[in-house]
């Protein structure tokens, strides 16, 4: 069993960042990760997050972290399909317009500027490609934005921008942690065990979501409105023939992209501890295997224990040095 003790952190003139990567389903181990840190005694002076990472991290700086992991626990397969209202004529498969309101029952119109703490939620600006972090504003306009995942959800338009999901620049904002005034960076990447696990039993093939969606769509009154019998939504969900769903070769796409992104990234700006939770076997629509997410990123986090005491006693020693007189 992994010492149990608090790890002391003694130094008050040094930052500490937290970086939330993207994720999808796999972003409840944030929930498990950030509990397992503030066990050690950790405090977060600066918080970034892509996508999931970004919803994760704005609830922790809103203090409503408990009632995100409530709700997480909840959910089942049906339930997941209730909050996907299929808008097949837009920009995206998904409206997200449900989960929006479900985000504003725990944080109203909260805005980021309204808490202490700087807080940035990555984006990408589907113009010119810049990544754009979102540091002031609408709470949950500014996570909506970075989880709008092309092809899932429509973009979302804030100051004259069309804003889609940070991951298609920036999976694991270590930069951006930086660039706000931290000195010591813990980032969690859900993106580190994935490639080659996304596939079926038996077959080098894609695998989608992690469940039939369409399947659960057909037996709601949402599916009989849209058709979805005769629809393209059948093709991009369903594999009919010997190889994988639309949907299925972007999720797998997708992952690849998240890996190889995120690798180049941290080869120029790692991050002083990697936290890398073990999460390549879940389906990125999965939300319902919550309890298995938060164990890993606890235990991810207890794994990393040595590396935590080490950094923070190279930045107990650095802020010593810094108060030697001259």
């Amino acid at each position: 069993m992994p010492d149990e003790r608090v790890i002391s952190r003694s130094t008050s003139k040094r930052k500490i960042g937290l970086a939330m990567s993207s994720g999808m389903a796999r972003g409840w181990a944030h929930i498990g990760a950030i509990r397992a840190l503030k066990k050690l005694g950790f405090e977060f002076d600066v918080i970034t997050g892509c996508s999931v990472g970004a919803l994760a991290g704005g609830c922790y700086l809103a203090g409503k972290l408990d009632e995100l992991e409530a709700w997480a626990r909840s959910l089942t397969k049906r339930k997941i399909v209730g909050y996907l209202d299929m808008r097949l004529r837009s920009g995206g498969l998904i409206g997200g317009t449900r989960l929006v309101d479900e985000m504003r029952k725990y944080l109203g119109n909260a805005k980021i500027e309204d808490f202490d703490t700087p807080y940035a939620a990555v984006t990408c600006d589907l113009v010119t490609g810049h990544e754009i972090w979102l540091q002031k504003g609408d709470l949950v306009a500014a996570m909506r934005a970075s989880f709008s995942l092309p092809g899932i959800f429509p973009p979302v338009k804030m100051d004259g921008r069309w804003l889609a999901d940070g991951a298609l620049v920036s999976p694991l904002p270590v930069a951006a942690c930086r660039a706000l005034g931290a000195d010591m960076v813990i980032a969690i990447n859900l993106n580190a065990d994935i490639i080659g696990k996304a596939r079926r039993p038996g077959t080098n093939v894609p695998a989608a979501a992690g469940f039939d969606l369409l399947q659960m769509l057909e037996e709601t009154d949402q599916g009989e409105k849209l058709g979805l019998m005769d629809s393209l939504a059948r093709r991009v969900f369903r594999r009919d023939y010997d190889g994988s769903s639309m949907f299925g070769v972007m999720t797998a796409s997708l992952n690849i992209m998240q890996d190889r992104i995120t690798r180049s990234r941290l080869a120029g700006d790692p991050p002083d501890v990697h936290i890398a939770p073990r999460l390549g076997h879940l389906g990125l629509l999965e939300f319902d295997r919550t309890e298995e997410a938060i164990h890993e990123g606890e235990a991810a986090v207890m794994r990393k224990r040595p590396e935590l005491a080490d950094a923070l006693q190279v930045l107990a020693q650095s802020a010593g040095a810094d108060e030697k007189p001259d």
